[in-house]
């Protein structure tokens, strides 16, 4: 199969930077260089160039689906007879450790924001509903933490339907990057928001199918729009370790923090465990895991190794 016929076949349209770029159109740029830069995360040098470049036009896309998708929930309210509350558009924002989903949740969250219509928006991250270390511990999971089986997935349906079905003050457990673990009896309360944002590695997994054919909720079944960010393996294991090895020099020296052992290790025996951690734990999960699920997004933004996205691929309609 030649090039031309597989890009034909393909459910994805393909953009370079320059023709994303410019279907910006006259999308207005609603943040400064300093709110930028407090956006951005550990290791994660995003510029207001690619604010302008890559998310804006994404912001743009975003506002024609979102107005599209209210439209077809007013049909089908009339179409059914019904004046059920406003229903809120989720965007689900998936890809590996290290990768950048933070930063573009965050982004995204306060371009959002700043549309004309001023629409409320709140970002969740999947961290909320991993299982306690304790439940973990118990189970003999700790080095499993991040694959699907350490989430409650249970919990993260429920907070879906609820938040989805126009429920007021749904609650979402907190999840400590300090302790590496669920804050005891602190809740984030979500209260009918216009956008939700869902950010975590594994938001695009799929479930085992039953054999008799019963339905089985996806948590990206929830979603209206998903985002997936990727870069090839050894980007990812460099950002990592930077990342391990600038906390090890800030957090980890926290005496709270769960990593504060790592404190105390020299330049080299760091670099060694951080490397450990990415081949035991977090390249196995992407490989069988994440990676996988990048087909299942609408858009997917590719990341060179200085961490620009240099490409954007849109699923046709």
């Amino acid at each position: 199969m030649d090039k031309a016929t597989r890009e034909s076949l393909s459910p994805y349209r393909v953009f370079s930077i320059e023709e994303w770029a410019e279907l910006r159109a006259d999308t207005p740029m609603t943040l400064t260089e300093e709110e930028v830069a407090a956006l951005r995360s550990l290791g994660d040098p995003v510029s207001m160039q690619e604010v302008e470049r890559v998310y804006l036009p994404v912001a743009r896309l975003l506002s024609f689906y979102v107005t599209a998708t209210q439209g077809l929930f007013h049909a089908t309210q009339a179409f059914l007879g019904t004046n059920e509350t406003k229903m809120p558009f989720i965007i689900g924002i998936g890809g590996s450790v290290a990768v950048g989903k933070s930063t573009t949740a965050r982004v995204l969250r306060e371009l959002l924001t700043r549309w004309p219509s001023a629409p409320k928006v709140e970002l969740v991250t999947t961290d909320g509903f991993l299982f306690p270390n304790a439940i973990l511990q118990a189970e003999g999971r700790m080095e499993r933490k991040g694959f699907p089986e350490s989430y409650d997935v249970a919990a993260l349906l429920a907070f879906l339907h609820n938040v989805k079905g126009g429920e007021p003050r749904v609650s979402a457990p907190v999840y400590s990057h300090l302790t590496y673990d669920i804050v005891p009896g602190e809740t984030i309360v979500v209260d009918r928001p216009d956008i939700v944002i869902l950010e975590g590695i594994n938001v695009l997994q799929p479930r085992d199918l039953p054999k008799d054919g019963k339905a089985v909720p996806f948590v990206s079944d929830f979603f209206d729009f998903s985002i997936y960010l990727d870069a090839d393996e050894g980007a990812l294991r460099r950002w990592y370790v930077e990342r391990f090895m600038d906390l090890k020099d800030t957090r980890f020296r926290d005496p709270r923090s769960y990593f504060h052992d790592y404190a105390s290790l020299s330049h080299e025996e760091a670099k060694e465990v951080a490397n450990g951690l990415w081949e035991r734990i977090n390249l196995v999960n992407l490989r069988e895991n994440i990676f996988p699920t990048r087909p299942r997004a609408d858009l997917i933004l590719s990341k060179d190794a200085d961490h620009a996205v240099k490409q954007v691929a849109l699923r046709k309609l």
